[in-house]
């Protein structure tokens, strides 16, 4: 059993110890939290009206009404909102293409602060009738932006075309006074979570996509060791006093704890930082009421623990594979082709929860809960996105154990074979004799 552990503490250590472990392990709870704070920061700081021209060449109110509109919106809300557009209208009944190119010079100027336009809306008769209305600026590429402006610009057309058929104006303003707007909060057992439909996406996602990276890299790693030390023959020394599958297991183990290690002071940085967002956001002189503008998600301490379970048994599962096609390949080159099959499951398994978002409690998400190779990424999701009984939580752990130790035995065997085979990479038949025979 020492022995055991003495292998298990070298990988351990090995990988601890490195360069590159400490700095990506300090790189991630940094990375967190420049996600989390910058796209407030720069919300905040886009405090600068867009100057934009109206260039008005249509009859009745519908430029005057834009220029309103615009003239209207405000940057967050509150009395200490700023103005989101600095409006200027140019009457221009039939001239508007000369007004318009006279005034594109100015429009997106780089240097020249004082004439600089951002955009020209252009009011038109036509553009009531068919609901097109032409924006010529420099921040066409922003879809807030763009959004922004269209629902302004629709909420104002709307009302046009009705006065235009004689409805009431009063009554118009009050129908178009303003859009509907969602505002979504999860309930889990019967109890509101506080959590938005955006930070449910958000964290679901995000678990997702660390599992996916994890069993990736943490596998490859594995696969690499077991490679590294068979073309350098270092294996022949190690296999004279330790059997095969100690050596596996020592592999598996030691670089499974380190991503463990890694994955628990992620996830601890990340509940740290969403738990104390509101100080975190005082501390850049941002109002505590940005914060809620970001879809936060909130890591409960069950959630916490399936995730890092199903993390672990996964974990072993893949890189117990990863092991198996180590052994039998003599060559980095031949290894990363005949890995192709084991990334592809967890790939799948990665790119499945796409389509269990819009129903994690369906026949589809239950079933993929049930297979062992797509079990590790699918539940924890799952369980993010909605409550899931603690059966079917034990149920397809339970179905991944079992996974995870059919597959120890068949790669145990490939291993054992393989860490002394040099030469051609063995064929799928000669494989299944190493499986009968190991």
């Amino acid at each position: 059993m020492h022995k055991l552990w003495a292998v298990i503490r070298r990988e351990f250590q090995t990988r601890v110890q490195s360069k590159a472990f400490v700095i990506s392990t300090i790189l991630g709870p940094i990375l967190m939290g420049f996600l989390m704070v910058m796209p407030i920061l720069m919300s905040s700081r886009d405090s600068e009206a867009k100057r934009v021209v109206v260039i008005d060449g249509a009859g009745g109110n519908f430029g005057q009404a834009l220029e309103r509109g615009l003239s209207e919106s405000r940057r967050g809300n509150g009395a200490e909102a700023k103005p989101r557009y600095e409006v200027i209208r140019i009457p221009a009944q039939g001239r508007v293409q000369a007004v318009q190119d006279s005034l594109v010079p100015l429009t997106g100027l780089a240097r020249d602060t004082v004439h600089r336009l951002d955009g020209l809306l252009i009011a038109t008769d036509s553009g009531v009738e068919t609901g097109v209305v032409k924006y010529l600026g420099d921040n066409v590429g922003s879809p807030s932006d763009m959004t922004t402006l269209e629902n302004i610009t629709q909420g104002v057309l709307l009302t046009e075309r009705l006065q235009r058929r004689g409805v009431d104006p009063v009554l118009v303003r009050e129908a178009a006074s303003g859009r509907v707007q969602l505002e979504t909060s999860k309930v889990s057992e019967g109890r509101l979570t506080g959590e938005s439909g955006a930070s449910s996406f958000l964290l679901a996602y995000a678990m997702a996509f660390i599992l996916y990276l994890a069993l990736l890299i943490y596998g490859i790693q594995v696969m690499s060791s077991v490679l590294e030390e068979k073309s350098n023959r270092i294996m022949e020394v190690l296999a004279s006093s330790l059997t095969p599958f100690q050596l596996m297991a020592g592999k598996v183990v030691g670089v499974g704890a380190v991503g463990l290690l890694q994955l628990g002071i992620w996830v601890g940085s990340a509940m740290l930082l969403t738990s104390n967002a509101a100080a975190i956001a005082g501390l850049f002189h941002m109002p505590p009421g940005s914060v809620t503008q970001m879809p936060l998600p909130s890591i409960s301490p069950a959630l916490l623990i399936v995730f890092l379970a199903f993390f672990t048994v996964g974990f072993f599962l893949f890189a117990g594979l990863y092991a198996a096609v180590g052994a039998m390949c003599n060559t980095m080159q031949e290894a990363q082709q005949a890995s192709t099959a084991v990334t592809v499951l967890v790939a799948t398994a990665f790119f499945s929860i796409f389509s269990l978002l819009n129903d994690p409690n369906g026949s589809l998400a239950r079933v993929f809960s049930l297979i062992p190779f797509f079990a590790p990424i699918v539940m924890p999701v799952r369980f993010s996105l909605t409550s899931i009984p603690l059966y079917e939580v034990a149920l397809s752990f339970a179905i991944t154990v079992l996974g995870l130790f059919g597959v120890a035995w068949i790669a145990g065997r490939i291993y054992r074979v393989g860490i002394l085979m040099y030469g051609k990479k063995p064929s799928l038949k000669e494989l299944f004799h190493w499986i009968r025979t190991g």
